[in-house]
């Protein structure tokens, strides 16, 4: 994998996607939290088909600026590029566009993981917390 790879994700402003459905605002634009999920998904899937079989990627940080409000109805996309791999970590770079101007930009940062492993960590996880639980 190399640095310099692009991705882009598209959505609508639609009635699950405004900050009002989303709980994150009372308006009925395109939510911040839903800004965060389409630069994850272009990050996501720029690099998908750079890893192993057996990988993904998560998320663990994110940090946007959403400068401008987009209407329910506009088309959204996002655009992403790989700017530093850091061992199994990713950086990215993201914008965010409606039909008419930018409206977010920031970092993402993915961590490569195996996936078994990771699920049977969070799987041993629970397991420890329902216990515990039950215990008390």
């Amino acid at each position: 994998m190399k640095t310099g790879i692009k991705g882009e994700a598209c959505t609508y402003v639609n009635s699950e996607n405004t900050a009002a459905a989303m709980k994150s605002g009372t308006l009925d634009v395109f939510a911040t939290p839903a800004v965060a999920a389409l630069i994850e998904q272009a990050c996501q899937e720029s690099v998908s088909g750079e890893l192993g079989a057996d990988e993904t990627t998560v998320g663990t940080y994110i940090c946007i600026e959403h400068i401008a409000a987009t209407a329910a109805g506009k088309k959204v996309h996002a655009e992403s590029i790989l700017v530093n791999i850091d061992n199994r970590k990713l950086l990215f770079e993201a914008s965010v566009y409606d039909e008419d101007k930018l409206i977010a930009k920031g970092t993402h940062e993915r961590c490569i993981v195996n996936t078994e492993r990771f699920l049977s960590r969070l799987n041993k996880t629970n397991k420890y917390i329902l216990l515990y639980s039950l215990s008390k």
